[in-house]
């Protein structure tokens, strides 16, 4: 009886041994990955923030700052100089006016826009459908860089159906204004609005038919269920568009150029011009220090963007898990 109890007793302490060496081995795992994975954001975190925060830092130099050896990134003279200059040069409060009343009336085009063309795709049956939707992904796919030379020709010399020829006697030419934005927005081929309408369209997918039966139920008819209760339904998706496009728009440099948009109605393309702007009114010949004043600059014009960002976070996240994005 006491061999059996002496027998069972080390049974019991090597179970004991094994289970602790175990639960120590799964804690020392455990520790590594997240050490690994806590180097692997902070890297990244770096990568992505570093120059941001470098831009900031040099925003607040001082022209004894630049050729300071020993100064690095936390200016040791910070001045309010430069934002200063780069706020009057902007025209900050006018061009910024100009810049957000043209992108909120832009997303807003494409949030409709875009989502009809989504519900169509996801609801209705029509000749070639697959081949038009396919057009829809190319757009996605294919660099605006590719037609180019056809987009401005076409709005340098804009026709429809030779109509205005024939009452004018030549075509218009819509450049030099934003114009041109407007009317490829409003027929859906806009800045990314292949994308947008791919994100409704897997977003109207998910919703059930029953919703659209009931309705046609009760007597509503097609545009009466879209407005009054797809639509209504489409908030996330829509959100997350708003989001995109605004993001989108505001950095546009492409379009921007292509249709030589007055820099005084485009905060970012008027941000290309503000070195040159400084080194000539100012009288600034130092590029290192007029560079400065384009670091303000830098700042003052993400400051918006930013908080349009912040202000729809939680909104924009729900949007991205709701709308189908990945579905």
């Amino acid at each position: 009886m006491r061999n059996a109890r002496v027998y069972y007793r080390k049974i019991i302490e090597k179970v004991n041994d094994v289970t602790f060496r175990s639960r120590t081995v799964n804690r020392l795992k455990s520790l590594l990955l997240g050490i690994f994975k806590f180097v692997i954001i902070v890297g990244m975190s770096y990568i992505i923030l570093g120059p941001v925060i470098n831009i900031v830092c040099n925003a607040f130099f001082s022209p004894s700052d630049v050729y300071n050896p020993s100064v690095f990134m936390i200016p040791l003279n910070p001045t309010l100089e430069n934002f200063r200059r780069a706020f009057v040069r902007l025209d900050y409060w006018s061009t910024l006016g100009y810049t957000m009343i043209y992108i909120i009336s832009l997303t807003l085009i494409q949030i409709l826009i875009c989502s009809m063309v989504g519900y169509g795709f996801s609801r209705f049956d029509f000749p070639f459908k697959k081949l038009l939707f396919g057009c829809v992904i190319v757009t996605i796919v294919l660099p605006a860089h590719v037609i180019m030379l056809p987009i401005y020709q076409h709005f340098r010399m804009w026709d429809v159906f030779g109509i205005i020829r024939s009452i004018r006697g030549e075509p218009i030419n819509l450049l030099s204004q934003q114009t041109p934005m407007y009317l490829m927005t409003i027929l859906g081929t806009g800045l990314r609005s292949g994308l947008y309408i791919y994100i409704f369209r897997q977003f109207f997918r998910g919703l059930p038919k029953e919703i659209e039966e009931a309705a046609l139920i009760d007597g509503a008819g097609t545009w009466h269920t879209y407005f009054r209760i797809m639509l209504r339904n489409a908030m996330p998706a829509a959100i997350s568009v708003a989001v995109f496009s605004m993001v989108w728009q505001y950095n546009d440099m492409f379009y921007a150029r292509l249709f030589s948009i007055p820099t005084s109605k485009n905060l970012t393309f008027r941000l290309s011009t503000i070195q040159a702007t400084i080194e000539f009114v100012d009288q600034i010949k130092d590029p290192m220090i007029s560079q400065l004043a384009v670091y303000a600059g830098i700042t003052l014009v993400l400051l918006p963007i930013l908080i349009i960002y912040f202000v729809l976070q939680k909104y924009f996240v729900e949007g991205i898990e709701r709308s189908g994005i990945v579905g």
